[in-house]
């Protein structure tokens, strides 16, 4: 044997920190026939719940105070014929509701750690071991009874699969009824016996994009049959939602284990990944198992290295012939492997597009010949003096894919279809910039359709890489028939549901140097907001706005000042910006002005240079062509020629401030929830494949 095997596994709580979660490795259910054996303190502990080669979790009838005098203890695992260790545990958990406690094991040999792996492999043959790895971090609170209604009704229609956990224990459930009456759940369990005692049972359904967290409390049992009572809030936890496809020919990692560096240097083939995931072929000797971190890398077949961060999720392998195939989430170490790593997820996902930083100048052609210039009574020569500022920070967004995405379809024409997002807000994204050139190119796909599909789904997945991704937004217009069939009609859908906003608005070019010459009147005073004035703003656009308006643009309270989404974009050099004015009478506020402001060339249509009006009184319109006189000043000094004024009332103002707009035009605020973004890249699936050859143009979003 190897001299190897019997070296002793780094401690976890050397270096850089815990190589494993304290979950690490396979819950153990149904089955005593791991029992963990303290010899040193009087023999047996009770039977293992949960196992790895770094953890172990036994129930037990033990208080914990007994054994925390001793902090190193002598361990060993009793399988009934054999036994493994003895292994140097430390206590550093209990669960005394559960009676479950938790060791850290310290110093395993990898000859210990292979008998250990292969015990759990025969576990999980049996049907008795279930893959444990962290818990999913929490993305949204969820309260009120007719939120978390929704969600249980739908949990219930579904027939999505639940988990009861306890450290170390597991239990399937699924919910087979819901009396929001009475406040209770029937659920169906498929281990009639578990045990959970009086304390509340954590709970977690998967679902379609996400999973639910939630604490419950047994109300009555009867075999299979479990009532409890609805949680008072649960938890929206992120789930593998990003689309995974099998990863270009050549894609290998390399990676040295962090328990047994004597292992050596492996190399292994990546079978699949996506934004947030990969998985791959690794042998019996590799020694990995659910909950292990592990630093590796990434190179592909021309040669490009990117480093990641990973925890493996899960371990399954072949009878066959032993191979084992790992699913790891993973992280990029730093922003420039950030940008190798999407780069070479969605050239993988989307082979037919590519980011738009090297397609500047046929990107510039396609908006031209798609016609997006001519929107809102444009023409492409007001827009050249925005082209040298657009091709400038397009070269640089490309290393910023937090912040932005540039997508393009490239045929021997130049560019056949662009779309693009960006991070204007703290948990929003914006699509923006959507054109499509009439015609075909000469190798159009035999599909219709597929470019616009293509180009929407580059966009939408890069944005779902952000964790921080609550809202999808865009501003469209309403007269071109594909966003009737895709954006409206989708809306539209989710509109019973509460789930999208459509709001008409006029989007009105202001000049900087064309000032009103109204008089603004002597009772009138214009300055920045206190801060009294800026909380009676948002609590008027809480009474006024849908909860998605002031969510999707930071009007919360919490966020008015956009210093969350300001600070993200300052870190790059890049401008962002927003400031309140109020206009006063007698030294009470009666209108708010909102500036913001953003890189130039950012959006052609100057959406991130835009100024709103609100009234905070009766007489607060009275006073909007001066404020919108103080919005060019303001603009002015910051070296804008003009911005766009995004007018939600009826615009009566609108001559005497000097504004312009094109009346033909219908262009709307669109707003949906991230964890529809999914569900509306089918419905443009579907679209785009009915969609009819068009001849012209398709320019759509602003």
């Amino acid at each position: 044997m190897d001299s190897s095997a019997n070296k002793p596994a780094r401690s976890s709580s050397e270096g850089s920190g815990w190589f494993t979660s304290p979950f690490s490795g396979y819950s153990l259910h149904g089955s005593e026939a791991i029992q963990v054996v303290l010899p040193e303190q009087g023999g047996l502990l009770g039977p293992a719940t949960l196992l790895s080669p770094t953890v172990v979790w036994a129930r037990s009838p033990e208080e914990p105070g007994a054994l925390s005098r001793t902090r190193t203890l002598s361990v060993c695992l009793d399988t009934g014929g054999a036994v493994i260790g003895p292994l140097t545990g430390e206590l550093h958990w209990s669960d005394a509701a559960g009676g479950a406690l938790g060791l850290q094991l310290r110093d395993v040999t990898r000859q210990q750690g292979e008998r250990i792996l292969t015990l759990l492999d025969a576990e999980l043959l049996r049907g008795l071991a279930v893959p444990e790895a962290s818990p999913l971090p929490v993305q949204e609170e969820l309260t009120g009874a007719e939120r978390m209604g929704e969600v249980l009704r739908k949990i219930a229609a579904m027939g999505h699969k639940a988990v009861v956990r306890r450290p170390g224990q597991t239990a399937r459930m699924t919910l087979e009824g819901l009396d929001e009456a009475a406040g209770l759940l029937t659920w169906h369990c498929a281990e009639p016996l578990a045990d959970w005692g009086p304390a509340p049972m954590e709970l977690e359904v998967v679902g379609y994009n996400s999973a639910y967290r939630m604490l419950l409390e047994t109300h009555a049992r009867a075999g299979h049959r479990w009532v409890t009572r609805l949680p008072e809030r649960m938890w929206r936890v992120r789930h593998r939602w990003h689309r995974r496809v099998s990863a270009p020919e050549g894609t290998r990692v390399r990676f040295e284990h962090p328990l047994w560096p004597e292992l050596g240097a492996l190399q292994r083939e990546v079978v699949d990944l996506s934004y947030s995931g990969l998985s791959l072929r690794s042998g019996t000797g590799d020694l990995l198992f659910p909950g292990l971190f592990l630093p590796l890398q990434v190179e592909t077949a021309r040669g490009e290295r990117i480093a990641l961060r990973c925890e493996v999720r899960h371990v399954s392998f072949s009878q066959a012939d032993g191979r084992r195939l790992c699913g790891l989430e993973v992280r990029p170490l730093n922003p420039a492997d950030a940008v190798a790593w999407t780069r070479l997820v969605s050239e993988t996902l989307s082979p037919s597009t590519r980011s738009g930083e090297d397609w500047l100048e046929p990107l510039w052609g396609l908006y031209e010949a798609s016609g997006y210039f001519n929107l809102a009574g444009r023409s492409a020569p007001q827009f050249d003096a925005l082209r040298r500022d657009f091709t400038e920070l397009s070269g640089r967004t490309a290393k910023l894919p937090h912040l932005f995405c540039q997508t393009v379809w490239p045929s021997e024409r130049g560019v056949e279809a662009s779309l693009s997002a960006l991070k204007p807000y703290l948990h929003t994204w914006m699509l923006h910039h959507l054109g499509r050139r009439p015609g075909k190119p000469a190798q159009a796909p035999p599909v219709p359709g597929q470019i616009l599909r293509d180009i929407y789904q580059h966009t939408l997945e890069h944005t779902q890489i952000d964790p921080d991704l609550r809202w999808m937004i865009s501003y469209a217009e309403s007269t071109v028939p594909w966003v009737q069939r895709t954006h409206l009609a989708f809306a539209q859908r989710l509109g019973a549901e509460g789930q999208a906003l459509v709001m008409p608005l006029r989007l009105m070019d202001a000049e900087c140097a064309e000032m009103s010459d109204e008089p603004r009147g002597e009772d009138v005073e214009i300055g920045p907001a206190s801060i009294g004035e800026k909380l009676m703003l948002a609590r008027e656009l809480a009474r006024t706005r849908p909860a998605s308006y002031v969510e999707a643009l930071d009007f919360s309270r919490e966020r008015l000042e956009l210093r969350g989404a300001s600070r993200m974009w300052m870190q790059e050099g890049l401008t962002r910006e927003r400031r309140v004015l109020v206009a006063r009478r007698e030294g009470v506020a009666v209108a708010a002005l909102v500036l913001e402001l953003g890189p130039p060339g950012t959006n052609l249509f100057r959406l991130m240079d835009a100024a709103r009006l609100f009234p905070l009184g009766p007489e607060g319109p009275d006073t909007y062509v001066a404020l919108l006189d103080e919005a060019r000043r303001w603009f002015a000094l910051r070296g804008r020629t003009a911005f766009v004024y995004l007018c939600e009332d009826a615009g009566g103002y609108a001559r005497r401030a000097r504004l312009h707009d094109d009346p033909a035009m219908r262009p709307f605020l669109w707003v949906i929830p991230a964890s529809r973004i999914p569900e509306f890249l089918e419905h443009i699936q579907e679209q785009s494949v009915g969609r009819q050859q068009r001849s012209h143009p398709i320019p759509v979003s602003l």
